[in-house]
């Protein structure tokens, strides 16, 4: 059974990192941008008011506020249309004096208190649509009250803002990205020893270790050595198991042979009935117990079999065994073909059931074929084996994987021979299938999963 996987902790990891620089980067663009724009208000209300106490002293000094020595330097208050503007009114609101910028307009008024200075500054808008910061204060010179009034223009401010935020963006738009690599090259070196423990953990499963070994950091040393433990608890348990099995098989089998050999040297029904069942009874025992081994080889990890020369060797044992009934062709692979990822036993017991199959029910020709399946999912090995008997149809092909299931009792055999290699076939999650062969007869596709060895990696 294969865990499902979720995505790259790397790319998990580095999608985090970006979001939170983008909202990271985007909130401090905003406050620069906020920052640069207060400042630059408060530099110019800084410098209305020194316009505006310039006007003061000015007109304290002139000999009438009409004088044209109540003047500013600033050339901006020459040009129309620019929102830099200064006045002189009386409290009446007529202008006595007043810059060339303003000529043939009129300055907003102000509605707000003044303060304590007698000044008071607001934003606004003139008439040509321009927004512009006023600052206004009263002032008394030879015991007539006057309103002195400077602009300058906020658009301007609000130019510079735009400007600067632009260049803001992208000075930190480049930082982000530079801080996203550095970010994803982080990432990987730092999770890259969760990769060597991954490659460690393959080498065991593919039988090219025993154990984990390796230096790793703290953080994945734990996990490395559960894993090891977990190996070497788990070779006990085997072991334990097979011993267990061996001294079962030894308990079992001398009760019932000395109760064959009771039954064996007496005619009457009672013993025949008890020498059937006892003889029963010794297959099943030795069935089940033949299961139980297989199941302890292959709870063992790391091992791996050269299909090539199991299937030569059952190939020339089953042949001498049925020199009467049968030619067996064997279809020698190339070097390229892959291992099987499993005890050399395991395979003899999947392969050895069928080809005694094809071999019992074939007419005179057995051929056997391998190769590496390339279809979907991950790679696999590939046995063929296939007669020209009666063969089966898809119904009977399907029937005849069930448990217990036989086609023909006056056959020899249990049935369990079939049922003992779709267990093997599951416990190492391969697949069988009974197919009509080209030769008339059964095609037998055993499918396993391979090792990483030949011209083929098992992925």
């Amino acid at each position: 059974m294969k865990s499902a996987r979720r995505g790259s902790i790397a790319a998990s990891l580095f999608w985090l990192s970006a979001g939170w620089l983008i909202v990271a980067l985007l909130a401090t663009a905003f406050l620069l941008t906020e920052l640069y724009s207060r400042a630059l208000d408060n530099t110019l209300n800084d410098t209305l008011r020194f316009y505006l106490e310039t006007l003061v002293e000015q007109t304290l000094d002139a000999e009438s506020p009409e004088s044209p020595d109540v003047a500013l330097g600033d050339p901006r208050f020459d040009r129309p249309l620019t929102g830099w503007y200064w006045a002189i009114e009386n409290v009446s609101g007529e202008v006595i004096n007043l810059s060339d910028s303003l000529a043939g307009s009129v300055l907003p008024a102000l509605t707000g208190d003044f303060d304590a200075n007698n000044s008071r500054t607001a934003l606004t808008v003139d008439q040509f649509g321009t927004r512009i910061r006023v600052v206004e204060q009263q002032v008394t010179a030879d015991g007539v009250p006057l309103r002195i009034i400077v602009s300058g223009s906020y658009d301007e401010i609000l130019s510079f803002v735009g400007e600067f935020r632009g260049q803001t963006l992208i000075v930190l738009g480049a930082v982000g990205i530079m801080l996203a690599v550095m970010s994803a090259i982080v990432a990987r070196i730092a999770l890259r020893p969760i990769g060597q423990l991954g490659k460690a953990i393959e080498r065991v499963r593919e039988g090219e270790a025993d154990a984990i070994q390796g230096a790793f950091p703290r953080e994945v040393a734990p996990l490395a050595e559960e894993v090891n433990e977990l190996l070497r608890s788990n070779a006990q348990i085997v072991e334990r198991a097979r011993n267990q099995v061996g001294n079962l098989a030894h308990g079992l089998k001398t009760p019932l042979a000395v109760m064959r050999n009771e039954a064996s040297g007496d005619d009457s029904a009672l013993a025949k009935v008890i020498l059937g069942e006892s003889d029963k009874m010794a297959f099943i025992v030795s069935s089940y117990l033949d299961r139980a081994r297989m199941a302890t080889r292959s709870a063992v990890v790391g091992k791996k079999t050269d299909p090539t020369l199991v299937m030569l060797r059952l190939a020339r044992v089953m042949e001498k065994l049925n020199r009467d009934r049968c030619k067996i062709s064997f279809e020698r692979p190339d070097a390229s073909l892959p291992w099987f990822r499993g005890d050399e036993a395991d395979l003899e017991e999947m392969a050895g059931n069928l080809l005694e199959n094809a071999c019992k029910w074939s007419k005179s020709e057995v051929a056997i074929s391998m190769a590496a399946d390339r279809g979907s999912g991950d790679p696999q090995l590939l046995i063929r084996i296939e007669d020209d008997g009666p063969g089966l149809t898809p119904e009977e092909a399907q029937a005849v994987l069930k448990r217990g299931v036989r086609l023909d009792e006056k056959t020899p055999g249990s049935g369990l021979g079939l049922d003992i290699v779709k267990e093997l076939v599951d416990v190492y999650g391969g697949s069988l299938e009974l197919k009509r062969s080209k030769l008339g007869g059964l095609l037998q596709e055993l499918r396993l999963p391979i090792a990483r060895l030949g011209g083929l990696r098992a992925r």
